[in-house]
């Protein structure tokens, strides 16, 4: 743990509109990437507007290494097809956590920095990094990319490990 910055946790709200990959519906889950690091959510059946809230918890260790989101359809007898990817960015988010050191005098709810939907990102909607109840929050609406139609909606929060460099320790490019 000595090398990693501390934790990540992912909450893999729910999918909107997600594509049809059997013959009616789909059988989506979410695998989770960064470097070595692979999470997955748990499967829901014939659902193309799933709802996981399912908390996934990588551990960070540059913040610069990307990570990927990919929805798959579940299948017993071929291989998973995919439904489509995003890029998560946690750049903003991480700069927002070294700025937001010591805010613990600020109303539940202020948000602490805005970010734009751009070619730069996957969001479909505007991302508001958000002081709440002592902790540092991001709402993120992504649109999947590689495929005819699907978004996912997610939450990062930031987790502070005892052993770990810590986010001052970090020089981000």
């Amino acid at each position: 743990m000595e090398e990693s910055l501390g934790l990540l946790r992912i909450r893999v709200r729910r999918g909107i509109n997600l594509a049809i990959r059997d013959t009616v519906s789909s059988d989506p889950y979410v695998f989770i990437t960064m470097g070595q690091q692979k999470l997955k959510t748990r499967i829901v059946k014939n659902n193309c507007n799933p709802e996981w809230n399912d908390e996934l918890t990588l551990s960070i260790n540059d913040p610069n290494v990307p990570i990927t989101l990919t929805v798959y359809d579940k299948d017993k007898f071929t291989v998973d097809d995919q439904m489509g990817n995003a890029e998560i960015d946690i750049k903003p988010y991480i700069a927002a956590l070294k700025m937001g050191k010591g805010l613990q005098n600020f109303p539940n709810g202020c948000a602490l920095t805005r970010i734009q939907p751009g070619r730069t990102n996957c969001l479909t909607d505007e991302s508001s990094i958000v002081w709440n109840n002592g902790k540092i929050t991001q709402d993120m609406h992504l649109k999947l990319r590689n495929v005819e139609c699907g978004e996912v909606l997610i939450q990062l929060e930031w987790i502070e490990v005892t052993g770990c460099k810590g986010l001052e320790s970090e020089g981000m490019a």
